[in-house]
Order: structure tokens, then sequence, then C-alpha cells
């Protein structure tokens, strides 16, 4: 799976990797919707890290499509809002 952080870069994540960062996802969308931003802070700061951490950053000579976009670190509690909601950005 690849998958892009807005503004950085794409990372290659192995298929064993992507129930944890369903998991992860999951618990963004659950901070989100239950308001809590504190929440939100920790639980997308370790969702990017956790990309950044296990995946194989792809690299600038390499084409290669993102299977998932991630929004960029700096978004706001607002507009996390409007991202991570319902399933969130990985569909169950």
């Amino acid at each position: 799976m690849i998958v892009r952080i807005s503004g950085e870069d794409q990372y290659r994540l192995a298929d064993d990797q992507t129930d944890r960062l369903n998991e992860l996802d999951n618990a963004v969308v659950t901070a989100c919707e239950g308001g809590d931003e504190a929440a939100y802070e920790r639980t997308f700061a370790e969702l990017l890290d956790f990309v950044r951490t296990n995946g194989t950053r792809v690299g600038d000579d390499e084409l290669e499509g993102s299977d998932l976009i991630l929004p960029p670190p700096d978004l706001s509690f607002e507009e996390a809002g409007r991202a991570f909601s319902g399933e969130g950005l990985i569909p169950d």
C-alpha cells in the first residue's frame, strides 16, 4: 500500500500494517467525533508517525499512485472534523 502524507512524502507500507493503520484512523475519527481536541492531536500525530516509521519512503524518482492520502501534519481540529468522520479515511 502506498500512503501519501500531504505536503510531505509517499511511503510504502506492507500489507500486514493495514490493520494497525486502520486502528489509528479509527482512533482519530473517535477523537474528532467526540470533540476531544487533545486526543485528536495525539492520535493524528501517532497515525503520521506510524506511517513514517513503518513505511519505506518512495523515492523521488519513482512514480507511484497513492492508495491513501493523509492530510498534512498541520491539519486543524476543525478541518479534521470534516476529514475524519464516519468510517474515516480507510473504510472498514
